[in-house]
């Protein structure tokens, strides 16, 4: 039992860890909702809920126009989805010039922020409770099946837009290739795909998640039985922690920025310490048990495959011993794949075959200073990423 917990503990070092570090530093934005960040810069910030088909409620964020482009005239349309333990705040934790969503909203994009269900801004149901175990009783085969198209139909309508432009950063990436398996009409309501450290293959992940990765259906399994279906909230204890083993002036703190490395992969180049408190009062926004061991599972199969429930689980969910793989080849939207050299978690081997299986990637670019989160924070973000995102899309705007 406590190996196990143990485990578990490790599992959320990526999201915790960085919170360790720099809660106890004084920033801006520390104790800002992403509306109220967005807004304190002078942007324009509208908050819009959306249902799911299973009864989740999501919580949008749009930007609808930048602060030199004005509010006149048919915009394209931008929806960002973010990472594992993210929310829509990914976007907007940057500077503002190194920050995706101001840089597409400051360059005539109508820009919408996702939150994935179980995140800090989406922990509302119909008929569920946060509190009971089975709000939190999914992966992100339900985010792929529910969440994303939900809020694609409700973005074209509301913008009076035929189709719109999509980045995804991690999971981001994940549950788009995974709608489009499942969903390939909605190829018909996607331009263009920028995939920022694209997961879909695992195999080949390094650091210390791949060594966790054997134990992660005995972890799911446990807590499962103990009740708990929730990781890596935003709560009291994790800024007390903070407190008292990672500040900045700790003997201790650069033990935890170690073992980030050894998760997401190293590049001290790219990380602004500057902006960590920041990022910690964001990061992890939580998530499912469920979400994360189904990317364990990744990293100890070949293939991109669906949630696995056991022989008999699957028998009752899929007809199958084995759980279903996705079917990258219905991915036909063009894709710009970016990808980071030191990345753990989207290592180049397993982004290459993702690469391969998908039928339409126009452009791809590996970065050999980047690792998994620089794409959503790096001191060079703009100049390495985001600007050939947007000529990327440049070409499709027409």
């Amino acid at each position: 039992m406590y190996k196990t917990a143990a485990l578990v503990l490790v599992l959320g070092l990526a999201g915790v860890l960085e919170a360790f570090i720099a809660r106890s530093e004084g920033s801006w934005g520390v104790n800002l909702s992403a509306p109220e960040m967005i807004q304190s810069l002078g942007y324009p910030v509208e908050v819009h809920h959306v249902t799911t088909r299973d009864g989740y409620i999501l919580e949008l964020h749009r930007i609808p126009h930048g602060l030199s482009s004005g509010g006149s005239g048919d915009r394209p349309v931008a929806l960002l989805y973010h990472g594992l333990y993210g929310s829509s705040a990914d976007w907007i934790l940057n500077k503002a010039d190194q920050a995706l969503a101001y840089i597409m909203a400051d360059d005539g994009y109508d820009v919408w922020l996702t939150n994935a269900r179980g995140n800090r801004y989406s922990r509302a149901h119909q008929t569920l409770d946060p509190n009971d175990f089975n709000f939190w009783d999914f992966s992100w085969d339900e985010i792929a099946d529910f969440d994303l198209p939900a809020t694609i139909d409700y973005v074209l309508p509301t913008t009076g837009a035929r189709d719109l432009f999509y980045v995804g950063f991690s999971m981001g990436t994940t549950v788009f290739f995974a709608m489009l398996s499942e969903h390939p009409e909605y190829n018909d309501k996607i331009r263009a795909m920028a995939a920022l450290a694209p997961v879909a293959h695992q195999g080949n992940a390094r650091g210390l998640a791949s060594l966790v990765a054997p134990f992660i259906n005995l972890i799911d399994k446990t807590l499962t039985s103990m009740g708990v279906g929730e990781l890596f909230s935003n709560n009291a204890l994790t800024r007390s922690l903070a407190m008292k083993f990672c500040d900045r002036n700790s003997p201790s703190a650069m033990i935890c920025r170690k073992i980030l490395a050894i998760i997401g992969g190293p590049n001290p180049d790219e990380m602004n310490r500057d902006l960590l408190p920041t990022i910690a009062a964001h990061t992890p926004a939580g998530t499912s048990v469920h979400s994360v061991t189904h990317f364990g599972q990744l990293m100890t199969s070949d293939g991109f495959y669906k949630f696995d429930h056991g022989p008999r689980g699957n028998l009752l969910r899929y007809g199958q011993r084995q759980p279903p793989l996705y079917d990258l080849s219905r991915v036909r939207i063009p894709v710009a794949i970016f990808a980071g050299e030191n990345d753990y978690l989207a290592d180049p081997q397993d982004v290459e075959l993702t690469e391969r299986e998908l039928p339409n990637v126009v452009q791809s670019t590996m970065l050999s200073s980047f690792s998994h989160m620089d794409f959503s924070r790096a001191v060079h973000a703009y100049e390495y990423v985001y600007k050939h995102v947007l000529d990327f899309f440049w070409h499709y705007r027409n």
